[in-house]
């Protein structure tokens, strides 16, 4: 279910005041540490395969978490955040999940010079390309990850490179690594992944561009398999309470089939005092004969009942065969 942060869900005119913010319980000595979470309940409506709707109250990604730092010297910061979600609220009497519950955990230092930042966090491409379509509650049009069959392996084993910016440039650069020695290692041996992206802000308008090689998944078993590449472009345009978006990502298939996937999309998120009215719609192209194009919307609104709660709706078509994935969703989310 969505990933939403705090840091995200209360920023600007998102969701809800910045008075729902995180509880500082210890903070001395230059030594700070922070709890945050939420808990957030959804109603959904989905079609499945077959067409026909199935629907359910469910947890939509509740989390629970601490985010500490400390002043190493006048000018460099040591942090970490570690981070719960799977929590299931709905089932929280009855459910049996022995699924791993975290969402992230990383460790880092951060200064002048930039940010240095290692373990377990969401893609470059995701936080830079992605979420400004649709970094909604529910519902979201599919991407390079989704479609690609990347998945949420690709924010394990990281260290990332932030530079500061430089008269509005900035950039990352990073390594996704799997040694031999882990059971999810497509390889006989080691294998480490390169990401990297630029992005520009100038005034109300940014600029954002990020590669990754996907190279933790080749197989280097005969025969060789060469998962591909993920790339794509942003651009935001803010003004007032309005922001514009715009994105190309591309999924590149580096096997033999060359299936490469296509993502081209326009977003648009309005604050209107209580809450926000967003929408986003996604022309999906596929190379493969046998897999049709899609036009994916998705629309919603959310309304602050308070400083910390807000409820939200959503409205989504994928454009699939027998409308699978189609569906609304309605929920509420309180967060400290």
């Amino acid at each position: 279910m969505k990933k939403t942060l705090l840091a995200t869900a209360i920023a600007g005119a998102m969701v809800v005041s910045a008075s729902a913010s995180a509880a500082t319980v210890y903070n001395q000595d230059g030594t700070k540490l922070d709890i945050y979470g939420n808990i957030q309940m959804v109603y959904a409506s989905v079609k499945d395969a077959n067409g026909d709707s199935r629907d359910q109250i469910g947890d939509n990604g509740t989390t629970f978490g601490f985010a500490a730092e400390h002043a190493i010297t006048s000018d460099v910061t040591g942090y970490l955040k570690l981070e719960f979600d799977d929590i299931q609220a709905d089932e929280m009497k009855t459910d049996i999940d022995d699924d791993e519950s975290g969402d992230q955990a990383y460790v880092g230092v951060k200064g002048s010079f930039g940010d240095v930042r290692l373990g377990s966090y969401d893609q470059l491409i995701d936080d830079w390309i992605q979420d400004p379509i649709t970094n909604n509650e529910y519902f979201d049009v599919s991407d390079s990850t989704t479609e690609g069959g990347v998945g949420s392996a690709r924010e394990t084993d990281k260290v990332t490179y932030t530079s500061p910016s430089f008269g509005g440039l900035q950039f990352a650069v990073g390594s996704q690594y799997k040694g031999d020695a882990e059971d999810e290692n497509l390889s006989d041996s080691g294998e480490a992944s390169f990401f990297g992206g630029a992005k520009y802000t100038v005034g109300a308008f940014s600029l954002a561009a990020v590669y990754d090689n996907l190279d933790t998944f080749d197989v280097t078993t005969t025969p060789e398999t060469d998962f591909g590449d993920q790339y794509g472009v942003t651009a935001q345009y803010t003004v007032g309470s309005l922001r514009l978006s715009a994105k190309y990502e591309q999924f590149e298939d580096g096997s033999a089939a060359e299936d490469d996937i296509d993502f081209a999309a326009l977003g648009a998120r309005y604050g209107y005092g209580m809450g926000d009215v967003y929408g986003a719609v996604q022309e999906v192209s596929y190379d493969a004969s046998n897999v049709d194009d899609r036009t994916e919307v998705v629309v919603g609104g959310t309304y602050n009942i308070s400083s910390a709660m807000y409820t939200y709706i959503e409205v989504a078509s994928d454009d699939r065969e027998n409308d699978e994935g189609d569906g609304v969703a309605t929920g509420i989310t309180y967060l400290f």
